[in-house]
């Protein structure tokens, strides 16, 4: 499925700038970043899909219910080794899902929305994106490392950028 082949394609970008850094430059708390981390928005890329696995079995995703395992947003490693098995994970079947989400900060009052599962990995995707897109923002405080050019970059505005340069 193509979904998938672009999240492999998005963690395989997000894996080389990971095996790049240092672990003092993975957690190294960014100004730019409002006081987040690199890890951080690691883990919470990461800790994203694997809600959505777990819920494929139940037929429930709520991104809500994410561990915050700090050990994904310390230990690069870890993290780096977590993306094939989502990616291995992603291949199960499309089915119908409910997502259970709460959106007012002052209650725990919970909004419950058909959805399904190749609809939940392609909003994970933009997830990823953007996140790498804040990613990049906190790799030009931390490091020097050369960030490739699509990194962080939706794949409509490659193409657009593509006819643009035509």
């Amino acid at each position: 499925m193509q979904l998938t082949h672009a999240v492999k394609n998005a963690f395989d970008q997000l894996k080389g700038i990971l095996e790049q850094l240092s672990p003092a430059q993975y957690t190294q708390v960014c100004k730019t970043l409002s006081g987040a981390t690199i890890g951080q928005h690691t883990r919470h890329i990461i800790e994203m899909y694997q809600c959505l696995v777990n819920g494929h079995f139940s037929g429930l995703v709520n991104y809500e219910a994410r561990k915050r395992d700090m050990r994904i947003e310390t230990d690069k490693d870890f993290a780096v080794a977590l993306m094939p098995e989502i990616c291995a994970a992603l291949t199960l079947p499309n089915k119908s899902m409910q997502l259970h989400a709460g959106y007012d900060a002052e209650t725990n009052e919970q909004v419950q929305l058909d959805t399904n599962f190749w609809r939940e990995i392609a909003y994970n995707l933009e997830h990823t994106i953007h996140h790498m897109a804040l990613i990049k923002v906190g790799l030009l405080e931390v490091s020097d490392i050369t960030i490739p050019e699509g990194f962080g970059v939706a794949s409509s505005t490659m193409k657009y950028r593509k006819t643009c340069a035509q």
